[in-house]
């Protein structure tokens, strides 16, 4: 049986909260995109923790943890992760990485932050991590896959290669220092012996263990709407944030993902750049972003406040049917437990129409949204186990929601721990 868990907005649903929770039944857990330049934040028994490019089920003893041949592999991200893991007394997780699996270089990063700084104003409000550069290789063929650092013949005539190339952009587009060619090579050679006891054919694994009827669970990073695809391009991430792209990024036959659980949070929010219909400003963001998620609204990789907003019923309904919900999580509720009232945008006006279909971008950049208020619940929500002990009012927010996007709300979760969750 394999399982995804997947963003229906902008990322920061809570889908690592909902990751670490599945994982528990779970035997094998995938990243099957993006790379270190988003975080999922896990609250459970060994304490607080931030992961950018480890897959949230690493803290199970029972697991194995795989990086998919679709992740953007930053090495030293990676060991550095494992490190704070285990120094905060989490047992060592078994984990697999893709040998098809690309590298993060070092001047991918350089040329993220040369290229932001470039664009000044029109950046893309990049994170920096390098990911558009490294998929930008990628697809142009000069990226290096982990294989490629166990055969030095290939690896010395590549760098040389692709080092001729990248400098004349950092001399005469950005005016920089050249990458220095025997300091990649050494750099390349360190992350060599780093990954080597982790490398194997992850699909020819993960294609076993779907014999073998072990459970498996793809964790996407980010939500639809940074999809380059079906999000608000051009302010989107440069991976493939859907469900689907799972089946690619891990090395599984499409027709194996049975259940896809879409991560939806009860109000919106983003970081970075980007149309957002909903967003809220001043007091009231800043009200909302204080009380938000476990300690604020703040992005677990980059710290940037997050852009707050009321809930989106036409970018989630959106979301999910992009992702091809079967159910709905839905985060962070007990958040909006000290409004008297609750705004819900449930649909757009464009031109002088209301519509509840997403549009592209360019007509998403006129859309005004059209609110319906709820009123609130004015209490806390924590600690309750049982959707019937619920307030009134919150199970009508979420079955008003619930009937706008169209999916089955099926989990609750109203804490930030890995038990708080009410299952309906």
């Amino acid at each position: 049986m394999v399982r995804a868990v997947v963003g229906a907005n902008w990322g920061d649903e809570g889908k690592g909260k909902i990751t670490d929770m599945l994982a528990e039944k779970s035997d094998i857990i995938v990243r099957f995109q993006g790379g270190s330049n988003a975080g999922h934040t896990i609250v459970n028994d060994y304490g607080k923790f931030a992961l950018h490019i480890l897959p949230s089920g690493i803290f199970y003893s029972h697991t194995t943890c795989v990086i998919g041949n679709g992740v953007a592999f930053n090495v030293s991200d990676f060991f550095k992760e494992i490190n704070d893991v285990v120094s905060s007394g989490v047992p060592k997780p078994r984990i697999l990485i893709s040998d098809r699996a690309q590298i993060v270089m070092p001047y991918h990063i350089m040329f993220d932050t040369y290229e932001e700084e470039r664009l000044a104003g029109k950046s893309f409000g990049s994170t920096k991590s390098g990911i558009a550069p490294f998929y930008s290789d990628k697809y142009s063929k000069i990226g290096f896959q982990v294989s490629e650092l166990f055969d030095e013949e290939t690896l010395v005539e590549k760098v040389n290669r692709v080092c001729e190339l990248k400098n004349i952009m950092i001399e005469h587009l950005y005016h920089k220092e050249p990458v220095n060619k025997d300091e990649l090579i050494k750099t390349l050679h360190e992350y060599r012996d780093m990954v080597e006891p982790y490398v194997c054919d992850t699909a020819l694994f993960l294609q076993n263990a779907i014999k073998e009827g072990k459970t498996i669970l793809l964790e996407g990073q980010l939500g639809t709407l940074k999809d380059p695809d079906f999000g608000i391009y051009p302010m989107v991430t440069s991976s493939h944030t859907l469900a689907a792209y799972g089946a690619i990024g891990a090395g599984i036959p499409p027709y194996e993902i049975k259940d896809i659980i879409t991560v939806v949070k009860a109000y919106s929010s983003a970081v970075g750049a980007g149309e957002f219909v909903s967003e809220i400003f001043g007091d009231e963001a800043d009200e909302l972003r204080r009380r938000g998620g476990d300690g604020g609204e703040f992005g677990a990789t980059t710290g940037r406040p997050r852009r707050m907003g009321w809930f989106d019923c036409v970018a989630t309904k959106y979301g999910c049917r992009m992702q091809g919900a079967t159910q709905v999580a839905f985060t962070v509720l007990d958040v909006l437990g000290y409004l008297d009232e609750i705004p819900v945008c449930v649909g757009y006006e464009i031109d002088g129409r209301v519509t509840k279909d997403f549009p592209v971008t360019c007509k998403l950049k006129k859309a005004k949204p059209v609110y319906e208020i709820l009123p609130g619940w004015k209490s806390d929500i924590r600690g309750i186990s049982k959707y019937e002990d619920l307030p009134e009012n919150c199970r009508k927010y979420i079955e008003f929601i619930e009937k706008e996007i169209g999916v089955r709300i099926t989990m609750v979760s109203n804490g930030p721990a890995r038990h708080d969750i009410i299952f309906r």
